[in-house]
């Protein structure tokens, strides 16, 4: 009876530290370019925990991230987001890259340049189906926008903002692909700048949960079936 009860209690504290794994991350606003299908992943049903920050994984997902090239070869290229995320960009045969409206090549990618990269984002590294090189001198910025970026041991900030689904359900839904996930992660890079965009979740209502790594805040914003940014959290 003795060694039943200690098994017992074993199994309980497992369940305990699978289940207290840690915060979701989600973002998402309006979308402006009408991006196509590249790099897309299947959608499938989702409850995932993860961590805040660049520790959250949900692997390889529909999503992105946008911010200024630092280095370029051949198959890849590196950024690092307004919040300081470092992110590597790996080309494919199918990326297409556009320059604002019109569509161009890789070589329009060089050092210093502002771009937004969609594509199948697994942790902190995306595989590119479109990459958009974009003016510089943006207005938004993530300290007007909220965003408190990933620092490893902070704690991450809690804070609603807008409207949250009434019956939102942390971790439930449908993981999403181009072009509905592209669109959501473009509208949430726009309203709150600096994570990296790891999945788009279609919740029961026919919005969308965006989930953002690579920060303290935001995790997760919702978008509504329009694109329009929601509310966050």
């Amino acid at each position: 009876m003795f060694s039943g009860r200690i098994t017992s209690s074993i199994a309980i504290g497992a369940t305990a530290v699978a289940i207290g794994g840690g915060a979701y991350g989600i973002v998402s606003a309006p979308a402006s370019t009408g991006l196509g299908t590249a790099a897309t992943a299947s959608s499938s049903s989702v409850t995932i925990p993860g961590k805040g920050g660049s520790n959250a994984r949900s692997g390889p997902a529909a999503g992105g991230s946008s911010g200024t090239v630092n280095s370029v070869s051949k198959s890849k290229f590196t950024i690092t987001t307004p919040a300081g995320q470092k992110v590597t960009v790996k080309k494919a045969s199918s990326t297409k890259y556009r320059k604002g409206t019109s569509s161009s090549s890789a070589s329009a990618v060089k050092k210093g340049v502002s771009v937004l990269v969609l594509g199948a984002t697994n942790g902190t590294t995306i595989t590119a189906g479109r990459v958009v090189v974009q003016p510089t001198g943006g207005s938004t910025t993530p300290a007007a926008a909220g965003v408190v970026p990933f620092k490893r041991g902070a704690q991450s900030t809690s804070k609603q903002v807008g409207q949250i689904p009434a019956n939102y359900s942390q971790g439930s839904g449908t993981i999403v692909s181009a072009p509905a996930a592209y669109k959501a992660t473009e509208a949430a890079l726009a309203a709150y700048p600096g994570g990296v965009v790891d999945r788009v979740v279609k919740l029961s209502n026919g919005e969308y949960e965006v989930h953002n790594i690579g920060v303290n805040w935001p995790h997760h914003i919702f978008v509504s079936r329009a694109f329009k940014v929601l509310g966050a959290n």
